[in-house]
């Protein structure tokens, strides 16, 4: 491993959505078929992203995936960079924990990114950006591999996933002010839709909101997050099929 595992004694996030996401009732989201092992291999993720096929994105969320080619007001363009790195038990993908005194989404357990500013050409050069400014990674370490579509966020950010393998040597030097720790989680983890837990929550309004969670270890990955891995699994279980058509 490039880094020290910083000891994490604090196993509750700081909730900033009006209510306890740990503890929410959890609902029937259906079996999903498990992976087979050579679909969370890189060299079969990069053949994905390389040629085009038919997929439906997490259909809990569909409004929430539709929201490329809009331009609300309202909306927040943002990026994130969803790093894969080989490992020799697999693939694995770095998060982050947020710090706890950040103004959104306090301690929670999130990708490396942000806002796109105006300086940014595009979403990649943002997530790129962001990388480099939370955890200290530069670009030279960074392979791009694709883009997943964007997703609106309960807080009306539109963040853009981008793929890409971390490259053997990086070095990571992570932002105090914005980053508590980094972690990594094998692919095959986050792949299994067993882990996968849907929950229902009643809001103050009488509106219900859905989220879904994951836990390993002894961190709750939910929300955004969250809905980014779910996808992910549905795109490559999309790109299995298809490469066996």
């Amino acid at each position: 491993m490039p880094y020290n595992k910083p000891s994490y004694t604090d196993k509750r996030i700081i909730v900033s959505a009006g209510f306890d996401p740990l503890v929410q009732p959890t609902v029937a989201c259906g079996a999903l078929a498990p992976l087979p092992l050579p679909a969370l291999e890189l060299d079969f993720i990069d053949r994905a992203f390389a040629r085009t096929f038919t997929w439906k994105v997490e259909p809990v969320f569909t409004d929430s995936f539709s929201i490329e080619g809009q331009e609300p007001r309202d909306v927040k363009a943002a990026a994130v960079f969803f790093p894969l790195i080989q490992r020799s038990d697999g693939l694995h993908v770095l998060f982050t924990r947020r710090a706890t005194h950040l103004s959104n989404h306090a301690g929670q357990i999130s990708f490396p990114g942000g806002r796109i500013e105006a300086s940014d050409q595009d979403a990649v050069a943002a997530a790129l950006r962001e990388t480099q400014e939370e955890i200290g990674v530069g670009p030279e370490f960074v392979r791009l591999i694709g883009a997943q579509p964007s997703f609106l966020t309960s807080t009306r950010f539109a963040m853009k996933p981008i793929i890409g393998e971390l490259r053997p040597g990086f070095v990571l030097r992570p932002d105090a002010s914005e980053v508590a720790e980094v972690f990594e989680v094998p692919l095959s983890f986050l792949m299994d839709t067993s882990k996968h837990r849907l929950h229902m929550v009643q809001l103050p309004s009488g509106n219900s909101r859905y989220y879904f969670s994951i836990t390993w270890e002894s961190y709750f990955i939910w929300g955004a997050t969250a809905a980014l891995i779910r996808n992910f699994y549905h795109y490559l279980a999309a790109a299995y099929v298809d490469a066996r058509d």
